[in-house]
């Protein structure tokens, strides 16, 4: 998310380098970039406009001051004014009411708004320890109900079923009920979309919200959606009060400034932004975090959060003890740490949140380009165990029996055994004495 503008912001340093101070005439020049790559990121004109000003007066007030070069000063303005663009207020989701804490989900039609729903009760289950129950209110489309159940169940959550209704408020009311006799901790409501705003949907969700009365009213935003997104907030916002807004779909290649705009729009703040399609891909949006990251100035916060929720912990002590006894690092145990990299986000994803990153697309595409995979287990997979224990006596014959059985090519399968061969002398530097000074000697090496 928000690629195109970190690519183009992280730059902005360029022209203030080597100037003895910030004036005027190279704060004009530097604003020109930093306008320009927020317009092509789809943030609202006005928007860009107040946040120039902000930042112009700033840099040429008593802020820049001290030993910081007058680019790191300029740079650290723009991030304050992009964590404020995004938003100071809590990003925390209110449930501190008597149960069941109600939550309405609203959007249009194909922002992902069902499946965040089932994101979100994911969430509250496994980080908040809550009793969480989600029902559809879209009576037009069965499909979405149906849907719902099926994401809902793989997230371990309570599908709260409505037989008779004949209204989508009359569906909601008895949700509502139920999850009151069921004991349910959190109801999440999922309600229509459509393709466009219209009057009708506008009044149905406005009844809805009036008859479960939510602690939390969630706008949906497709991050991929443009101007498109705005349009659809303001007119929400007119229908429910806000009380902040999820960006759907940011794991792919989106612009995203249409999101900064939906939130100025309607005073809600972003609390949560979905990357992927698993239950676990949502995370809580931390404007500061993010502000970093566009700036190329990392997000390790963010990454010791996910090693901590998603590293299986067993799995690497027991490696480590392996390693620690000489025990030998072998190509299953390779696989296992490629399958965990890959539930954070694969390398792209750890790169990202690593500072000075952002200005080295070409190294991240390199590297996370050399890191496939779906290929690399389907080779291993391929393997007999004593191909996985010793590697060393896989010869002509039998990389072409693995290359065949996995579809790949004997060149790919080359690749894999280089790859591990290194990895194998980083495991074995490990496991003597003085491994760590020794293993970071590497790595600056490789570096």
């Amino acid at each position: 998310m928000f690629g195109n503008l970190s690519n183009q912001l992280t730059n902005i340093g360029k022209t203030l380098s080597g100037r003895g101070a910030i004036t005027e005439k190279n704060i004009t020049e530097a604003m020109v970039d930093v306008r320009n790559a927020l317009l092509e990121a789809d943030v609202g004109f006005e928007v860009v406009k107040n946040f120039i000003g902000d930042v112009s007066k700033k840099a040429q007030g008593q802020q820049v001051i001290g030993s910081l070069s007058p680019s790191e000063a300029f740079i650290g303005i723009v991030r304050d004014e992009l964590v404020e663009l995004m938003g100071t207020g809590s990003t925390e989701i209110s449930i501190s009411s008597q149960p069941p804490a109600v939550i309405l989900m609203a959007g249009l039609q194909g922002v992902g708004k069902t499946t965040t729903a089932a994101k979100l009760g994911y969430y509250l289950k496994s980080k908040k320890n809550k009793k969480v129950g989600v029902v559809s209110c879209d009576i037009y489309r069965p499909a979405a109900i149906e849907q719902l159940k099926i994401i809902a169940k793989q997230a371990g959550l309570e599908v709260v079923s409505v037989e008779g209704a004949s209204s989508a408020e009359d569906r909601a009311r008895q949700a509502l009920e139920i999850a009151r006799r069921e004991f349910l901790e959190v109801l999440i409501v999922d309600t229509a979309g459509r393709t466009s705003v219209d009057n009708a949907m506008m009044k149905e969700l406005s009844q809805i919200h009036n008859m479960i009365n939510p602690i939390e009213s969630l706008f949906v935003v497709d991050s991929m959606m443009g101007q498109d997104a705005v349009v659809s907030a303001s007119e929400f916002g007119k229908a429910v009060p806000l009380t902040g807004i999820i960006l759907s779909k940011t794991d792919g290649d989106a612009r995203a400034g249409s999101a900064l705009s939906a939130l100025k729009i309607t005073g809600a703040p972003i609390k949560f932004m979905g990357t992927g399609e698993k239950p676990d891909d949502l995370e809580v949006f931390h404007p500061e975090r993010i502000a970093s990251r566009i700036l190329g100035m990392g997000d390790v916060l963010s990454l010791i959060e996910e090693v901590e929720d998603k590293v299986d912990k067993e799995k690497a002590k027991k490696l480590a003890k392996k390693v620690q006894r000489g025990k030998g690092f072998g190509l299953e145990d390779f696989k296992e740490q490629l399958m965990q990299l890959e539930n954070l986000g694969g390398m792209e994803g750890v790169l990202s949140k690593m500072p000075g990153m952002a200005q080295n697309q070409a190294i991240t595409s390199k590297i996370n380009n050399a890191v496939d995979v779906v290929a690399i287990t389907a080779m291993i997979d391929s393997m007999t165990s004593k191909e996985k224990t010793f590697p060393s006596v896989i010869k002509a014959s039998r990389k072409r029996r693995i290359a065949s059985g996995s579809g790949r090519s004997i060149q790919e399968l080359n690749r894999l055994l280089k790859q591990f061969s290194q990895m194998q002398k980083m495991m074995k530097k490990m496991s003597g004495k003085g491994g760590m000074q020794k293993m970071m000697g590497m790595l600056g090496k490789l570096q």
